[in-house]
This record gives C-alpha cells, structure tokens and sequence, in this order.
C-alpha cells in the first residue's frame, strides 16, 4: 500500500492543471490571489470591471513567469457575465476552480443614511454575483468530478459586526449560506465550497469606509497577502478535506 503522503499528492491536481476564475481581480486580494494562484502552477482568468487593473494585474502575473487571460466584465450584469464566461471556455476550457472576490461597500452604510440604490448594489455585487458565476460554472465542475469554489466573505459575515455596514453585512452573511448549500448538495459530485471570511485588511477598500484608516490603524490589519495565502491553502487541500469556512484575523497586538 502506497504512504498517504503519496496518494495526497497524487489526488492533487498537477502544476499547470487548474484554471482558476478569480472575479475582483483587478486590486486587493483579488489581485493578490491571481499572483499567488499562478506561483503554484495555475493558469489564471481575471474579472472586474475596470480593464485598465486587470491588465495590471495581467502584467504581474505575467512578470513572474504566468499565464493570465483577462475578461473584464461588470459580474452584476448577467448578460455580461455570461459572455465573459463563454469567452473563457472558448479560450481555454471552463475553469477547475473559482475565487469569487468581487465586492462592494458604501460610506452611507447605516439605516440613517444608507440609499436603497446602494444598497442593490452591493447585494448585486456580493451575493447575486457571486451565486451568478457559480450558476454558471457548476455544471462544468460536475463533469469534472469537481472542483473548490472560494468566497470572499468577511469577518462582518461570521459575527455581527455593526460598523461594517447594512448591506454588506447582510450580503456577507448571505454568502455563507451560499457556501454551506453548495456542501450540502454538490459534495457528491466532487465540488468542496468555502467561505473564507477575513477580518480587517489595508487595501483599497478601506476608501470606503466612513472616516478612511489612517497609517497606524492600516499596520494592525492584514495585507491582501495573508488572505491569499489563506485561499491558496483553501485551493491546495486534498480532494477529500472540505474547508466550509475559515476565519481569519490580525494578531492583538499590545499597544
């Protein structure tokens, strides 16, 4: 009988034979895990709505030697979605996995300020967009035998979390109801889902909030780094772990 270790490996995709699909890929953790995804072997297919970052990112991951096809769409628009996500299985195949890490806040977050125009936004942006491309994206998984699909949750999604937001929280929430059902359903067929859901991190999203951290406050949070190598570790897990949720934080510090 072969060691474990082996049979783990030999279970593991080979370097160069996974497709990931990373929406939000033009900044942040998006971008973040498009470089990490192609340092382990991955080819890459990178989303969002602004081309000009995604060609940033595109560049990045080239530089280090990487393969990157860029689809720049806006993932609320369904239509659009769905053209990028023809364009991607003409180009190279449908995808072995998915890091779904678009996303979207408001500065008028609370009920006192907050618009119902935001409001759908972010909801369309966080959770709407995200089941869309998992809608899309399932049947192949299936006829694969499966594959791992990543949320990007937040940490305002695994506890109450006041500041973060009405609509973000809710969306967020909501995501990890989109997470647990897919387990629920398609372990089956071979398909594991996670929420990975991450505290505060210094990324351009911070320009969202309603008083933008300042230097100090920014050195306490996480990088969009960390939460990469946290998704990689999610991607990296044998076909038999399932990772339902991960939570992750910055270090207390003493102050």
């Amino acid at each position: 009988m072969e060691p474990a270790n082996e049979r783990t490996a030999a279970a593991l995709p080979q370097p160069g034979g996974r497709t990931v699909w990373i929406t939000g890929a033009g900044s942040g953790v998006g971008r973040a895990v498009a470089l990490s995804s192609s340092a382990a072997g991955a080819r890459v297919v990178l989303t969002g709505r602004r081309a000009e970052a995604l060609a940033e990112t595109a560049s990045l991951v080239r530089e280090d030697g990487g393969t990157a096809l860029e689809l720049p769409c806006d993932t609320t628009e369904a239509d659009a979605l769905e053209r990028a996500y023809a364009s991607l299985r003409s180009e190279w195949g449908p995808p072995t996995d998915l890091v779904l890490s678009a996303g979207l806040n408001a500065p008028h977050r609370y009920w006192r300020d907050q618009s119902m125009t935001e409001f759908r936004a972010i909801v369309d942006t966080n959770l709407t967009a995200a089941a869309s491309a998992v809608h899309l994206a399932l049947p192949d998984l299936r006829a694969a035998g499966g594959g791992v699909i990543v949320f990007l949750s937040s940490v305002s999604g695994w506890q109450f979390s006041p500041d973060a937001g009405v609509a973000y929280s809710a969306s967020k929430t909501a995501v990890g109801s989109l997470a647990a059902h897919l387990n629920a359903q398609e372990n089956r067929n071979g398909v594991r889902a996670c929420a990975v859901c991450p505290g505060d991190i210094d990324s351009d999203f911070l320009s969202l909030r309603p008083v933008v951290p300042g230097t100090t406050d920014r050195e306490q949070m996480l990088s969009a780094d960390d939460v990469a190598r946290t998704v990689q570790f999610v991607l990296d897990s044998p076909p038999e772990v399932c990772i339902n949720e991960l939570v992750v934080t910055p270090t207390k510090k003493q102050t």
